[in-house]
């Protein structure tokens, strides 16, 4: 009808991730006419969610497995949203909603779907029950993903080129954004501390994030003699299977080899004192979030060469590139960049300039407002 809101319906499978990773395009979109729907697993960050601004609604999924019964169960909560809702779009963020909410929304009939595949996570790994996985998942993603009327948002273009592959995904249809963007002026430009020489690891503290490598590399270089300070700062990961635990985090403490800050929230404080960020990450990444950070607070990176972390740099321009699972390069690329002030400086700068080129926030949710109206989705 002529005056009447378009519906948009995020399906996220945590308020805390929406908030953080999409909350921005979600107003940015509201501002555009749109009447706003979440749909999350209810949780503290429900309320937050609501003040905002947006209709929430709660769903029953973990991140985790909880068996046939628990998957029957989200994927119908994910149903009766929609049926409630009725949306003229979904946005569907992470791989549960992508498959559950793809499906239900074909199902309904709903007018545009949109799928944000930010990072495959485990599922290419390598080994039998990857390969078992991915061979149970591949008709649901085919289901889920088939139509015209979608668009599907990956952050690295090898993620986009295997997903077409594996799933019959329209090239057409497969849209690569770098990433889910950041406020690149709540970075400030400052000069590295007077001070000595920090090296920091900012993620949630899970295994294929490349925790082991880094503290690995701390204690090597510390075995050197190299003077610098090793900063561990995140928090576990309860619904991750390879997760570290308490035990873990609390000998990590103890051993003293890297400083264990536990969450932090002051991201651009944490990064201003540091002098070198490090992610010697082999997880199914996106475009870490983390990466784009330290170019815009201007710091240069030590990360991997795997998909999504060496998308987030420009190799020996804004950052180091060392292979996966080798803590032994990883120390070399660190000391390098220790004893070499004037490259590391000229790297900081360049990260900062590429954050502003290519990774603000506003430039990411333009892209995805593009989506919508191409889906049929304007001014109400």
């Amino acid at each position: 009808m002529p005056g009447t809101r378009r519906r948009l319906l995020f399906i996220v499978n945590e308020s805390a991730f929406f908030l953080s990773h999409r909350a921005e395009i979600a107003a940015a979109a509201a501002a555009q006419g749109f009447e706003v729907h979440v749909a999350t697993p209810p949780g503290p960050g429900s309320e937050q969610v609501r003040a905002r601004g947006f209709a929430h609604h709660p769903i029953a999924m973990t991140r985790s497995g909880t068996g046939l019964a628990g998957e029957w169960r989200a994927f119908r909560s994910i149903q009766r949203v929609i049926a409630k809702v009725r949306p003229d779009i979904v946005h569907l963020v992470t791989m549960k909603p992508v498959i559950y909410g793809g499906i239900a929304a074909r199902l309904a009939r709903v007018p545009g779907v949109v799928a944000a595949i930010a990072g495959l996570g485990h599922l290419f790994g390598q080994g039998a029950e990857r390969r078992a996985q991915r061979a149970l998942v591949a008709p649901l993603f085919r289901l889920a993903l088939g139509g015209e009327a979608v668009r599907v948002i990956f952050q690295n273009d090898e993620d986009r080129r295997r997903l077409i592959a594996f799933a019959g995904l329209s090239a057409a249809n497969a849209v690569l954004i770098r990433g889910s963007g950041v406020r690149v002026a709540e970075f400030p430009v400052a000069a590295e501390p007077d001070s000595t020489p920090a090296v920091v690891f900012a993620s949630r503290l899970i295994w294929p994030k490349g925790v082991a490598e880094f503290v690995e590399a701390a204690r090597r270089l510390r075995g050197r003699g190299v003077n610098a300070r090793f900063r561990l700062a995140g928090d576990i990961d309860p619904q991750n299977p390879r997760s570290l635990h308490e035990g873990d985090v609390e000998h990590l403490r103890r051993e003293g080899a890297v400083e264990v800050l536990g969450h932090v929230r002051d991201i651009p404080a944490l990064f201003a004192a540091a002098h070198i960020v490090v992610l010697p990450s082999y997880y199914g990444e996106g475009l870490p979030t983390v990466l784009l950070e330290a170019a815009a607070a201007g710091r240069p990176v030590v990360t991997t060469d795997h998909p999504g972390c060496r998308d987030a740099i420009e190799p020996d321009v804004t950052g180091l590139l060392v292979p996966p699972r080798d803590a032994a390069r990883l120390a070399d690329a660190i000391e390098s960049l220790l004893r070499d002030a004037q490259r590391r400086q000229a790297m900081g700068r360049a990260a900062r300039a590429l954050a502003e080129r290519e990774f603000g926030i506003e430039r990411v949710v333009e892209r995805h407002l593009e989506i919508y109206r191409a889906l049929g989705g304007g001014d109400g």
